[in-house]
């Protein structure tokens, strides 16, 4: 066998094995080498610490959105149509943190605070603690 033929078969695998990986993967795993993956987040939304706050989610969202920066999280994905604002901790803490948004009710919106980090989760979950709870 020739080496270019070894080198043209070596070229298919690779390329098939990128094909069948599908293009979601492959977009999860881009994220995730230059560090704004948000499946861990998304991972851990079982974990979440949970809060219904009296709030449309529209004003939640950017409520919440400015609570984080006078605090000092770095926000890296603000998503209104998936309903998430991804944050590190602070601009040189780089622990992931992310605020889910759940519509409840006309002006009740449920957050769900996720980290793999119970600190960064506390710390985010305390931040947002202002915000007027749901009865």
């Amino acid at each position: 066998m020739k080496v270019t033929s070894k080198i043209n078969l070596g070229l298919i695998i690779i390329i098939s094995v990128f094909v069948l990986s599908g293009c979601a993967s492959l977009k999860e795993k881009a994220r995730g080498f230059a560090g704004v993956s948000t499946k861990i987040l998304e991972e851990g939304r079982p974990n979440a610490i949970k809060e219904q706050v009296n709030l449309d989610f529209f004003t939640c969202f950017n409520k919440v959105k400015e609570l984080l920066i006078k605090n000092g999280s770095y926000v890296y994905k603000e998503d209104v149509a998936n309903k998430l604002i991804a944050v590190y901790l602070s601009d040189t803490d780089t622990t992931p943190v992310g605020v889910f948004f759940t519509e409840a009710g006309a002006n009740i919106t449920q957050m769900e605070v996720s980290s793999p980090s119970s600190y960064a989760k506390g710390v985010i979950a305390k931040v947002l603690d202002v915000l007027p709870k749901a009865e």
